[in-house]
């Protein structure tokens, strides 16, 4: 018998709107509230409100952190600054992708690490396998809510409840401030293409903000939403879009290996291997060419021969396509160029695209 669906202490507060749930990485999550596309909408055009408290809440304190995170991820963190963040991986030996994370600096002997609810349990024994007696991993995600605030209008509601001058907090920089006299965390980052803040505070104070924020008319989003918001945005969903026999180099994740880096980390020789001698798949936008909606697993074909599947497709509400992700051999990335999406048996014309497939102007 599978374990009880995890609940936010945020649940009652989707019961009383009617929320439509849905069970997700072990959690039992609002996927609606007035409507996915209204939701949609409300980030693009103005500022709407997820629970995302499901995601893992890592504190690694003690010694030197970063150098203990170093040889785990492919990414440089040596010029990460207190009040900084860098979105990087956990990989294996093979170069897979074990976890996306973000990893928040905020001292010289303290980090945060925000990982996937479904990954949270093995990040946390691969990690603390991996630490020096000296360093301290603590699992914050039962005691802590975590909100993200999205959309142009977020600054605007949040600024009155914080002392900080939010103005001054760039992409991906965070602060330490309070909140209705509570210690808060909040990061300018988030999974919808659009501005917004992260929050991250204790339960008793995550009920009051959210009050508050629908009280300033901001709209609650569910994960219906936040999957087309993050479509759009070509943001890669892990399980879904990639997974553990997924490198970063194929998931278009190259940007986040840095070879030239000091240091050895886990992965690397394959990597190496792959980055010198070419990938066989590659992740790409496809857009469809008619009504027709691609879904995870669809088979794709180019002239009658199979050559991938698609991995997340939804119709995009700001653009009006049906839009999705999915890999193909290297030699057909090409915008325009061609493939054919198998639907129920049948095959529906689509061509890759550029992405993202939605920008922030």
């Amino acid at each position: 018998m599978p374990p009880p669906l995890r609940r936010s202490p945020l649940f009652p507060r989707y019961r009383d709107l009617g929320a439509k749930l849905t069970p997700f990485s072990g959690w039992e999550m609002p996927r609606q509230f007035q409507g996915i596309r209204q939701e949609h909408q409300a980030v693009r055009q103005q500022v709407g409100v997820f629970d995302i408290s499901h995601m893992g809440k890592f504190l690694l304190s003690g010694g030197n952190p970063l150098e203990t995170l170093d040889p785990l991820v492919p990414s440089d963190l040596s010029r990460l600054k207190p009040g900084k963040a860098r979105y990087t991986l956990l990989l294996n030996p093979e170069g897979g992708i074990l976890d996306d994370l973000i990893v928040y600096r905020q001292a010289d002997d303290e980090v945060v690490l925000i990982v996937n609810a479904a990954t949270r349990e093995r990040d946390h024994d691969w990690i603390q396998a991996h630490l020096p007696e000296r360093t301290h991993l603590s699992d914050r995600s039962e005691t802590q809510v975590l909100l993200a605030l999205q959309g142009q209008l977020a600054e605007s509601v949040l600024q009155p409840l914080v002392d900080t001058h939010l103005a001054q907090l760039s992409f991906f920089n965070h602060c330490q401030t309070s909140i209705f006299g509570h210690p808060a965390f909040i990061a300018r980052t988030g999974y919808t293409g659009e501005d917004g803040f992260e929050i991250m505070l204790p339960p008793e104070a995550g009920l009051s903000l959210w009050d508050y924020l629908l009280e300033q008319e901001v709209v609650p989003c569910g994960l219906g939403a936040r999957d087309t918001l993050r479509l759009e945005a070509a943001l890669p969903l892990y399980g879904q879009d990639m997974d553990e026999k997924t490198t970063p180099l194929e998931a278009g994740l190259d940007w986040l290996v840095h070879l030239e880096r000091k240091g050895d980390f886990i992965g690397r020789p394959i990597l190496e291997q792959q980055a010198a001698q070419g990938r066989s798949r590659q992740l790409v936008g496809i857009a469809m060419l008619g009504r027709s909606i691609a879904r995870h697993d669809y088979p794709l074909f180019q002239e009658g021969t199979p050559v991938g599947q698609v991995t997340s497709g939804a119709p995009s509400p700001t653009l009006g396509v049906n839009i999705a992700l999915g890999y193909v051999p290297p030699h057909l990335t090409h915008p325009g160029q061609g493939l054919e999406v198998e639907i129920r048996g049948k095959r529906h014309p689509a061509e890759v695209v550029k992405t993202p497939f939605y920008r922030r102007a």
